[in-house]
C-alpha cells in the first residue's frame, strides 16, 4: 500500500526545554494511529507539529513526509511553509481540541459547513448547501443550522467542528479528542464517520478515553510527559499492556472508581429552584424543575449533550432569564463567589497573556493571599512551567485545570461545573473530581457537577438530576 505519512525524530521544544521526546512512525492508506495518554502529556502538541500549527513559542524538530513531499521541520523557508499550507484540508485535515478556536464565531453552522464543502470539498453550491444540511442532521443537529458557535452547547459544537474538518476529504486525517463533550451515543456515532472517512486514508487519533481506543483498531502509542512508553497492536496494548502507567490509565476508568463516604450535609439550602423552566434562544429546554443544592453539597446534573445542562447553569448564576419560575438565594455572598466554571476553557481564558498574569490579577482584585496558591496547584498537578505559557501554548487539560485553581481561590459559595473534567484523562479526572468533592465540603461550597458520564456523577455526588431533551 502506498505510505501517506512519515514522520522521523519528530520533537517539540520551549526554548531548550523538549516538551515531545523524538517519536518516529510511518502509516500507509488505511491504517491507524491512536495516541493514549494523560492530559498534557505532549500528544496535541505532536499534532500541531505534524499540521504545522504549533504555538510561536514552541517549536519542532525532524523530519516528515506528506503525500510525497518532504519537510525538514527544523529548517523550514517561506516557501516550504507555503507548500505546506496548500496541503490543508485537501491532503491533511485536523480537528483541533477546541470547537471554540476551529470555527468562526460569527457564521452559523450551516453556513460554515456549505462554505467548507463548497471550497475545500469542490461541492457546487447548491450541492454544497444541502449536503451541509444532511451531514447537520446525520450528527442530530438539525434545527441548529442557524446557529453560531456561542448558541450551541460545546458538544453540539464538537459535532459541527467534526463535520467542518471531515469536509474537505483529505487522506490524512488528525482528530485531537474527537469525542470530548459527547454522550454516549454520539461518541460512537462520531467514531464510526471517522472511521468512515478515512477507509482509504489515515486516521491519527488523540485521545485520554480508553472506550474511544477500543473502537479505533489499529496501531497505539502511550505517551507520557513527552515520552512514548510503548506501542503495538490497540488490542494487545489494552489487553495485556506492559507498562504500568498504561495499566493505571486503564485502571482509572469512573466506573470503577470507589464512592467514599461523605460527612452529612448542611440541611440548610444555599440555592433553590421553584417550578423553573429554561431556555435558549426562545426554545425551552427543560420546564418545571424544583431542586434544592445545600451547602458543602454535591448535586449531579447528567444528560445528552443539547438537553440544557449549561442552560441550567446559566440561568442559575443570572446570565440567562428564567422563562418562568423562581430562583432563589439563601446565602449572602460577593458576586464573584456565584462562579460558573465553563466547559470550554478557552471561552473564558484570553489568550494575549501568560496564565501568570492572570492569576496575579486575580489575587490582587480579590485580595487572596499569594500562600493559597501553591497547595491547589500541586492538588491541581499544575506546574509553574505551565504557568510562563499563554493559553494558546497548554493543552486543553491543563487550561481546564488552570480555571479550577482561579475559581477555587475565590471560594465559592455556589459552584456551576460544567464538564470540568471532559478535557482530562481518567487518572486526573479521579484525582480532580475528588479534589472538588473535598474543596465543596471544606469551604462548604454547593457544587453543582454536570458531566455526560453517570459513572462519574453517581460515584461523586450526593444526589443527580437526569435531564432528557424535551
Amino acid at each position: 500500500m502506498k505510505e501517506l505519512l512519515r514522520v522521523e525524530n519528530l520533537c517539540v521544544f520551549a526554548g531548550d526545554t523538549p516538551l515531545v521526546e523524538p517519536v518516529s512512525f510511518s502509516l500507509k492508506a488505511g491504517e491507524r494511529l491512536t495516541l493514549l495518554g494523560q492530559t498534557g502529556s505532549g500528544k496535541s502538541l505532536l499534532m500541531q507539529a505534524i499540521m504545522g500549527t504549533l504555538p510561536k513559542e514552541l517549536r519542532s524538530q525532524g523530519v516528515m513526509e506528506v503525500a510525497g513531499q518532504v519537510f525538514n521541520l527544523g529548517a523550514m523557508t517561506a516557501s516550504m511553509h507555503k507548500a505546506r499550507v496548500k496541503l490543508w484540508g485537501v491532503q491533511v485535515s485536523a480537528l483541533p481540541q477546541e470547537p471554540w478556536t476551529a470555527l468562526d464565531p460569527l457564521m452559523p453552522a450551516q453556513t460554515q459547513l456549505s462554505e467548507t464543502l463548497r471550497w475545500v470539498g469542490g461541492y457546487g453550491g447548491k450541492d454544497a448547501h444541502s449536503e451541509a444540511a444532511a451531514r447537520l442532521t446525520r450528527l442530530g443537529l438539525k434545527g441548529a443550522e442557524g446557529k453560531r458557535v456561542d448558541q450551541l452547547s460545546g458538544g453540539m459544537a464538537q459535532r459541527v467542528a467534526i463535520a467542518c474538518a471531515m469536509a474537505g476529504g483529505a487522506s490524512i486525517l488528525l482528530a485531537d479528542e474527537p469525542t470530548k463533550g459527547l454522550d454516549v451515543s454520539r461518541r460512537d456515532q462520531v467514531i464510526s464517520d471517522l472511521r468512515e472517512q478515512t477507509q482509504d486514508g489515515v486516521l491519527i487519533t488523540i485521545t485520554h478515553d480508553v472506550d474511544v481506543a477500543r473502537q479505533l483498531p489499529g496501531r497505539m502509542m502511550v505517551i507520557q510527559q513527552g515520552c512514548v512508553l510503548e506501542t503495538g497492536d490497540v488490542e494487545s496494548i489494552i489487553n495485556a499492556p506492559q507498562h504500568p502507567f498504561t495499566q493505571a490509565l486503564i485502571d482509572a476508568s469512573p466506573a470503577s472508581w470507589t464512592k467514599e463516604a461523605r460527612d452529612t450535609v448542611d440541611t440548610s439550602p444555599v440555592l433553590s429552584v421553584k417550578d423553573l423552566t429554561i431556555a435558549r434562544g426562545g426554545k425551552p429546554l427543560q420546564r418545571d424543575l424544583n431542586f434544592e443544592v445545600h451547602a458543602g453539597e454535591v448535586l449531579g446534573v447528567v444528560g445528552d449533550s443539547g438537553c440544557g445542562k449549561s442552560t441550567l447553569g446559566d440561568t442559575l448564576l443570572g446570565m440567562l432569564t428564567p422563562e418562568s419560575g423562581r430562583i432563589e438565594r439563601h446565602v449572602t455572598a460577593a458576586s464573584h463567589q456565584w462562579l460558573k466554571l465553563y466547559q470550554d476553557p478557552v471561552a473564558s481564558v484570553p489568550s494575549s497573556v501568560s496564565l501568570r498574569t492572570l492569576l496575579d490579577d486575580v489575587l490582587r482584585r480579590h485580595a487572596i493571599a499569594p500562600d493559597d496558591v501553591p497547595p491547589l496547584m500541586q492538588q491541581l498537578e499544575l506546574t509553574e512551567e505551565v504557568l510562563t505559557r499563554t493559553a494558546d501554548g497548554v493543552s486543553g487539560g491543563e487550561l481546564q485545570r488552570f480555571c479550577m485553581l482561579r475559581a477555587l481561590l475565590m471560594k465559592p459559595v455556589c459552584l456551576f461545573a460544567d464538564e470540568p473534567t471532559s478535557r482530562l484523562d481518567p487518572i486526573t479526572a479521579k484525582k480532580v473530581s475528588a479534589m472538588l468533592v473535598t474543596a465543596a465540603q471544606k469551604q462548604r461550597c454547593a457544587v453543582i457537577l454536570v458531566s455526560h458520564d453517570p459513572d462519574l456523577i453517581d460515584h461523586r455526588c450526593d444526589r443527580v438530576i437526569r435531564l432528557s431533551a424535551l
